[in-house]
């Protein structure tokens, strides 16, 4: 979808509704493409971060202690090439049963590393991704495959549909997001709206204020799984990615170090990996180590489609293709040298920083088209065509200093296009 100009806006809103209208017919179990998977995502960190910072404290030399600031290198386990990190975050199997037999996949992520240029790549799969699972199992959805036949089902699937080879795993249970925010004391955010939203039934409440808070344990996840706004799930997807970059930076600071003992604590019961102390120690300092500027996060891109009483998310064969060579194989797009379209998604309250952007990206050439949305949760730069690489974001940062700070996005879906290659989403909160 693209947007021409600011008269089209009401066509987006009504695009918009549709795609809450869709959502809202599937089952009730089927959360949201991104509802856990950057939630599990940050648990993932936390644990290994500080794994890493344990370890650190206690490698001995022969000139003695090695201290964390002192080793600032990342050593790659094995092997210098490129590397698939599979994450799931899989679901409650009941009260009293087994936390890992017969869970389904709730979140599907693969992160991709290269050593080589310093950089991480992150696939999300959606759950409910149609797909043929291995040894005759049928055609199910993607997250039915670890409860069908645990992990080694799920890289099979993988390795067979989308032919990627999966080097290592790490396996997170839903409880461990709750668990390590209380553990860390809280997560600061900027709350963009008030939420609301009682489920009696799944047992979620939200009553979360706008400005900036600290959210505790249930209250991330309410602030994770929100929907009732303005931009349906498309909002949701924005604050899971915006709580995983604050919990980040909650990691840096030094009162982390104190919650050791208790985070490993509850990594020993709710993760499960095929790493060893020393891998996970050394793709710690290599996450930590990474510029930001240089990770990269994209969903493969669907449809969602209704079959009866069962929801599927029917993966577009194109665009799924363009996703996974961009970020797994890492394919350079020949440049034909054809100016880039930016475009400016802004909050009513950024309109002078909007147009502040506008004039200097005018000034570099480019044509600029812009739309106000009432409702925006966080700034982000959205490649919305494969041409827009990271190589090309850092060199408009060294043009534009004011988009060091924002989280770099690939959506071929071109659904936050405003008929552009690139947009800049300016979002009340930062």
């Amino acid at each position: 979808m693209k947007i021409a100009d600011n008269n089209q806006q009401e066509e987006y809103k009504a695009f918009l509704k549709n795609i809450r209208e869709e959502k809202e017919e599937t089952s009730n179990f089927a959360k949201l493409l991104f509802t856990i998977v950057l939630a599990v995502l940050c648990a993932v960190i936390v644990c290994v971060t500080l794994v890493e910072n344990n370890f650190f404290m206690q490698e001995k030399s022969d000139e003695g202690f090695i201290s964390q600031k002192q080793r600032k290198t990342f050593e790659v386990p094995f092997s210098p090439r490129r590397q698939n990190i599979l994450l799931l975050g899989v679901d409650s199997n009941g009260t009293g049963a087994d936390i890992w037999e017969g869970t389904r996949s709730d979140t599907i992520i693969i992160v991709n590393i290269d050593p080589k240029t310093h950089s991480i790549n992150a696939i999300s799969i959606p759950r409910d991704s149609k797909v043929y699972l291995p040894d005759n199992k049928g055609i199910q959805k993607i997250n039915s495959a670890h409860a069908i036949g645990g992990v080694n089902l799920v890289k099979k699937t993988l390795k067979e549909t989308f032919g990627i080879k999966i080097d290592k795993y790490i396996i997170v249970h839903d409880e461990a997001v709750e668990k390590i925010v209380d553990a860390l004391g809280g997560i600061p955010i900027y709350v963009e709206k008030p939420m609301k939203y009682h489920d009696y039934a799944g047992k979620l409440h939200i009553n979360l204020e706008k400005g900036n808070t600290v959210l505790n344990g249930k209250q991330a996840v309410g602030y994770l799984r929100y929907r009732k706004d303005g931009l349906g799930d498309i909002g949701r997807t924005q604050r899971q990615q915006w709580f995983m970059r604050s919990l980040f930076e909650k990691l840096h600071s030094p009162q982390s170090i104190a919650k050791i003992p208790e985070v490993l604590n509850i990594c020993n019961t709710y993760v499960k990996t095929d790493m060893s102390f020393y891998e996970l120690s050394q793709y710690a300092a290599f996450a930590r180590s990474v510029d930001e500027n240089k990770i990269e996060i994209a969903t493969l891109p669907g449809a969602p489609n209704q079959r009866g009483y069962i929801s599927y998310w029917i993966l577009d064969p194109k665009k799924t293709q363009e996703v996974i060579n961009r970020m797994i194989y890492r394919d350079k797009p020949t440049l034909d040298g054809t100016k880039f379209k930016a475009g400016i998604m802004y909050s009513p309250k950024k309109e002078e920083e909007a147009q502040a952007m506008k004039d200097k990206l005018t000034e570099l050439g480019f044509e600029v088209n812009m739309l106000k949305i009432t409702h925006l949760s966080h700034s982000r730069f959205v490649a919305n065509k494969n041409a827009v690489t990271v190589d090309f974001y850092n060199w408009l940062q060294k043009k534009m200093p004011e988009l060091n700070n924002m989280q770099f996005i690939y959506d071929p879906t071109e659904m936050f296009s405003v008929g552009s290659d690139f947009t800049l989403v300016l979002a009340e909160g930062g």
